[in-house]
C-alpha cells in the first residue's frame, strides 16, 4: 500500500494566507511520487486548493460536510459543493466535532453516505477521549466503526486519532500501543471489507522526530499530520520521512 500523508489545518490559512502556503509546499512535494498527499482547508479556502493544485500530486479536501445535499441548514455546506471544488477527501468525526458539537456515530456515518455518494473518499476519525485500558479503548473503536458495514471500502480511510494525543503541550502515543490499535482496528475492518484493505493513518501529535517510528509499526498506512504541519516546508519533510525499522511490539 501506498504511503498517505496529510493534514488538516482546522481554523487556520485565509484564503490569502493558503495561496502562500500552497505555493511553497507544491515545489517542496514534487519529487514524492510514491506516495499519496492530501491537504484539508477551511471551507472558505478550498477554492485556493482547486486553483493551485491542479495537476499537482497533492489532493485536497474539507474537514466536514453536512450529510444533506441541499436544504434550510444556514452555514453548512454540503457534499456537491465539496465536489463541485473538486476535493477528493472530507474528513469526518473528528473528535473536536464530536466534543463541541455533540456528533454522534450515526451522524458521522450519515456524513460518510453523502461523501461517497459525490464520488469523494471519507476520512474517518476514530479514537477515545481519553487514557484507557486497551480493551476499552478497542471496544470503543469497534463502536464507532460499526456503520462502516454499510459503505463502500474503496472510498474509505479511517484515522486513529485519540483526543488525548492532540493539541498543544500533548504527546504521541507510543509506537506499540499505535501498533495494537492499529492492528485491532484492522482486524475489525477486515469483515466489512470484502477483501479490500482500507488505509488506516494515525494522527496526534506526529512530528518530523516520531514520524519515523510510527510510519515503521505494524498497520500503519500513513500519518496526518496536525498543527506542526502549519509550517508548509514541516509538512514537506514529514512527507519525505521514510518508516523505520520495527520490529514486533505489543499494546500497553
Amino acid at each position: 500500500m501506498r504511503i498517505l500523508v496529510g493534514t488538516s489545518s482546522k481554523m487556520n490559512l485565509t484564503s490569502t494566507e493558503a495561496a502562500g502556503y500552497l505555493d511553497t509546499l507544491r515545489p517542496l512535494v514534487a519529487d514524492l511520487l510514491d506516495r499519496d498527499l492530501f491537504v484539508l482547508l477551511p471551507f472558505t479556502s478550498i477554492w485556493i486548493a482547486r486553483d493551485r493544485l491542479e495537476g499537482a500530486n497533492v489532493g485536497w479536501g474539507a474537514q466536514d460536510v453536512h450529510p444533506e445535499d441541499a436544504g434550510a441548514h444556514t452555514g453548512d455546506v454540503s457534499a456537491p459543493m465539496l465536489a463541485d471544488l473538486g476535493c477528493a477527501y472530507v474528513e469526518v468525526g473528528h473528535h473536536e466535532r464530536r466534543r463541541d458539537y455533540g456528533e454522534t456515530d450515526e451522524l458521522v456515518m450519515a456524513k460518510v453516505a453523502a461523501v461517497q455518494r459525490w464520488g469523494m473518499t471519507a476520512i474517518v476519525c476514530v479514537g477515545e477521549q481519553e487514557r484507557l485500558s486497551f480493551d476499552r479503548v478497542v471496544e470503543i473503536i469497534a463502536g464507532q466503526l460499526a456503520g462502516l458495514r454499510a459503505f463502500d471500502p474503496r472510498r474509505l480511510i479511517v484515522a486513529y486519532e485519540p483526543s488525548w494525543a492532540i493539541g498543544i503541550g500533548a504527546s504521541p502515543a507510543s509506537p506499540d500501543w499505535v501498533a495494537g490499535v492499529h492492528d485491532a482496528i484492522r482486524s475489525e475492518l477486515a469483515g466489512a471489507a470484502n477483501g479490500t484493505v482500507v488505509p488506516i493513518i494515525y494522527g496526534g501529535s506526529v512530528s518530523l522526530e516520531s514520524a519515523p517510528t510510527l510510519l515503521g509499526q505494524r498497520s500503519v498506512d500513513g500519518l496526518f499530520v496536525g498543527r506542526q504541519a502549519l509550517d508548509p516546508r514541516v509538512f514537506a519533510a514529514v512527507a519525505h520521512v521514510e518508516p523505520a525499522a520495527s520490529g514486533e511490539s505489543t499494546a500497553s
